[in-house]
């Protein structure tokens, strides 16, 4: 880890948590034996549970509260803002009191595919499976199987 990993000190990691390299973590939480492959960003206030997997090129932003045992797929991305922008009005450089968190939830042994998108705002239900490349633009009963741009229900979960 040292060296190839960026963990500032207001991280809150369990025990037997397993990081790989190339990881930018910062004032999030992670939970006991998690693991989080390369190339991973959970920015601050974002909350990852206890035996999750976290697979390489994802980006986990503020805002984004990750239950138990749930795995995240390579590359998936989530977002916390409904109208991004630069700058406020008048043209001056955006801060965080110019913009609004909105928190995403993705409950127990969920799964996200890979390539995913997950708009802010959003609940995906315990185990619920989004498809690989979907982009989840609202909420996703627990069980079920969804996949496309917009996600949508193909079907219940086994």
């Amino acid at each position: 880890m040292k060296g190839l990993n960026i963990i500032t000190p207001d991280v809150k990691l369990g025990n037997n948590v397993v990081i790989h390299n190339f990881v930018n973590l910062y004032g999030c939480e992670i939970g006991d034996e998690t693991r989080i492959g390369a190339f991973v960003e959970i920015q601050k206030n974002a909350r990852i549970g206890k035996r999750c997997k976290i697979q390489s090129h994802t980006f986990i932003c503020e805002g984004v509260t990750i239950e138990d045992e749930v795995m995240i797929s390579h590359g998936v991305v989530f977002i916390n803002d409904r109208d991004p922008s630069a700058v406020a009005p008048g043209s001056s450089l955006k801060t965080e009191a110019d913009w609004v968190c909105i928190p995403t939830i993705v409950k127990k042994r969920a799964a996200i595919g890979s390539n995913a998108t997950v708009m802010c705002g959003v609940t995906i239900g315990e185990e619920a499976l989004v498809g690989a490349g979907a982009v989840v633009t609202k909420d996703v009963p627990p069980n079920t199987i969804v996949v496309g741009n917009p996600a949508k229900v193909i079907r219940e979960r086994n």
